[in-house]
């Protein structure tokens, strides 16, 4: 309990101490976007360290460098803890919106902060409502900033790694639609960080690899039209294999 109440003091402290440094951001943004952009990025980053530091999680990152550096790209991964986007999140060379449940979107300074990261707020209740959100994140991805999105929709609580649920298909128009790289992310036993045993956090293992690009355009006209099997399927080998290495 200690950590998860000291993880609880950190983002209430990130939240609270960093509302000048808030409102120095947007002053900054006025004048030179860019130089915005990548300095919330790089505070982001230091707070998410912090908390990942604060839970002990030993973290083993493989394939990092199959991430092109020189554009943006389609991150896909599955998702099994709120921890998930720490993990990956910190390790983002450029700046990166992520996709997150509408009602995110209502939550005070957290969602200040999100939105200063070009971070988009689906309602997946709504399919009008949605596919803006999509197309919204097409015109980031055109405009040089790669995307992330866990297409399961929301967290699977199945007792398994392996056990995902269905990739919402509608998620891979960000790629199909600018044929940016779509980069999967496997991520093993990250609800062994706190979801398996709520409301502790433990010390624990979480084994992080980033897949080689799927160009969309290059896929054959049947995984092009199945793309979020295609990549589930890919994903859930990859977790298979990094079983054995925890």
């Amino acid at each position: 309990m200690i950590r998860f109440l000291i993880v609880c003091i950190e983002v209430t402290g990130f939240l609270i101490i960093f509302i000048p440094v808030m409102l120095v951001e947007m002053l900054i943004g006025k004048f030179n976007p860019r130089a915005k952009d990548i300095s919330t990025l790089r505070i982001v980053q230091g707070a998410f360290r912090l908390i990942l530091w604060t839970t002990g999680v030993r973290i083993t990152e493989i394939g990092h460098e199959n991430v092109p550096s020189d554009r943006p790209v389609l991150y896909i991964g599955n998702h099994r803890s709120y921890f998930d986007i720490l993990l990956t999140y910190t390790r983002c060379e450029r700046l990166t919106g992520y996709v997150a449940k509408k009602s995110m979107e209502k939550v005070p300074l957290l969602s200040t902060w999100m939105r200063f990261l070009h971070c988009l707020f689906m309602d997946r209740e709504n399919l009008k409502e949605a596919l803006k959100t999509i197309l919204e994140g097409v015109e980031l991805i055109k405009s040089g900033i790669s995307v992330c999105i866990f297409p399961e929709g929301t967290r699977s609580r199945n007792d398994s790694d392996l056990d995902m649920l269905p990739f919402h298909e509608g998620s891979f128009k960000l790629a199909t639609k600018t044929d940016c790289p779509i980069i999967p992310i496997s991520i093993n036993n990250s609800s062994a960080i706190w979801e398996k045993q709520f409301p502790k956090i433990r010390r624990c293992h979480v084994i992080v690899e980033y897949g080689k690009p799927i160009i969309p355009s290059e896929l054959s006209r049947d995984d092009k039209k199945h793309i979020g099997t295609y990549v589930q399927n890919v994903i859930l080998e990859t977790l298979k294999k990094n079983e054995q290495l925890l």
